[in-house]
């Protein structure tokens, strides 16, 4: 089949770059320049395990190719994939500025039958306002679907090939029948593809997000009670995830959610509900609860030393928002960083893969070391904000040697509080005991 994708992005590259694999021929779509020179190169823009194997193999094969050209994408696609951003407006809304502009471009471009879906994640009704905007310029039938996707960074690309499922919002018979055609090879498995209406679509992926947004909420709360009551959130946990009604996923206690879907999805959903007149109470208290716990960990570390941090320097694993991305949108890290260096604290950090857009975006606000190891030398503490595998099992005993004295503050639980205690260490965690040295 032939496909055009607007909009490289996250969803956009992945989903791309995927369909080529399958025998399918893509053209990528997008209005930066520089950009789409880089991809034509086989540089790609964004870090995702796996992503570049498929990038390079299907270049090669010529099943994947770019374009600044809108117009010349879409003569020859059949189906055309919109995964364009949909940023939040500051009431929470969606942006559907790039969806709809795109789409009006569309109604004065095709020339015969297309089927124009929404990657993008947004709000319900969003495919009639496309179809609306296709509409008031096509002289051509046209359908509009929606698909939204499913994917985790970290794991896109399996997400992708091996769906767990693939929502379908559609109306039209044709069009079915070539969504259905060209998501086959992916769920050869029997994952199912499940046809519904559009709007149905549309709040399936803001439900999905925001029920997960909550559960890791919940969890984080309660992990917040066994420190005030000395339960240890690791042994509540191990006793609600073997409840199959809950699962074990999404239970693991930590210093908040962040990246570019939860944040935006639970206040899109939240304020779809407000202009329905509907209370979303409870996604009310999970967008307040995640906000206190980003910084959860500063209170501990400005008590530690005694109510001033002038002077103290603070080592910082993790910028991301979580392991196996780049992405610093809405991450922990930043918002610990703006509190500790608003208190007087020099940050010296390390990740493996998203320093350069942290140095973007906050420039020498804080240092960068080389490696994990090398920011722990001469600092008053440690301070875990992602869970990164090369943070899980280091040398504990050269960390004790490295920092000016024993004492970390882990918000990801990376540690057995047995080992803090037998090393000496001073060490807080999230829903756990504190460990203080003897």
């Amino acid at each position: 089949m032939k496909i055009a994708v607007v909009g490289t992005g996250y969803v956009g590259l992945v989903s791309g770059t995927c369909f080529a694999e399958t025998g399918n021929d893509v053209i990528c779509v997008d209005i930066d320049e520089n950009k789409v020179a880089a991809m034509k190169g086989g540089k790609i823009p964004i870090y995702e395990p796996h992503l570049d194997v498929l990038f390079e193999r299907n270049i090669k094969a010529g099943r994947l190719t770019f374009t600044t050209n809108l117009e010349a994408a879409v003569e020859e696609a059949s189906l055309i994939f919109l995964a364009l951003p949909t940023p939040p407006g500051e009431d929470g809304s969606a942006d559907l500025s790039y969806v709809l502009g795109v789409a009006g471009q569309l109604g004065k471009i095709i020339k015969d039958y297309k089927v124009i879906i929404d990657k993008s994640t947004v709000p319900v009704g969003t495919a009639d306002k496309v179809h609306a905007a296709v509409a008031e310029n096509a002289q051509v039938d046209f359908d509009v679907v929606s698909n939204p996707e499913f994917l985790r960074e970290g794991y896109a690309v399996d997400d992708f090939m091996k769906p767990d499922r693939v929502v379908i919002g559609c109306s039209s018979a044709r069009a079915e029948k070539l969504m259905s055609e060209l998501y086959k090879p992916f769920v050869r498995q029997g994952n199912p593809i499940l046809f519904m209406d559009e709007k149905s679509a549309e709040l399936t992926k803001y439900a999905a997000n925001s029920f997960l947004a909550t559960k890791i909420t919940f969890m984080n709360e309660v992990a917040n009670f066994c420190e005030l009551v000395g339960a240890d959130v690791d042994k509540v946990r191990r006793g609600m995830g073997t409840d199959t009604r809950i699962g074990s996923r999404f239970l693991f206690p930590g210093i908040g959610y962040g990246g570019s879907c939860f944040p935006k999805d639970v206040q899109a959903l939240h304020r779809s509900g407000q202009e329905a007149n509907f209370d979303f109470g409870i996604l009310t208290s999970v967008m307040r609860a995640n906000e206190d716990q980003k910084t959860v960990l500063f209170d501990p570390i400005r008590d530690y030393f005694g109510g001033d941090l002038k002077g103290k320097r603070i080592a910082l694993w993790g910028l991301a928002f979580k392991p196996e991305t780049d992405d610093i949108r809405e991450a922990p890290a930043l918002y610990m960083i703006d509190r500790l260096v608003a208190a007087g604290a020099e940050v010296i950090a390390f990740d493996p893969e998203a320093m350069e857009n942290v140095r973007g975006r906050i420039g020498d606000k804080i240092q960068y070391a080389d490696n994990h190891m090398d920011a722990l030398d001469g600092a008053d503490a440690l301070l875990i904000c992602t869970e990164w595998q090369v943070f899980r099992n280091p040398d504990i005993e050269a960390i004790k040697a490295r920092l000016n004295a024993p004492v970390i503050f882990d918000g990801r639980n990376l540690y057995e509080l047995d080992v803090m205690r037998e090393l000496n260490f001073y060490y807080k965690s999230i829903g756990r005991s504190t460990v203080h040295p003897v």
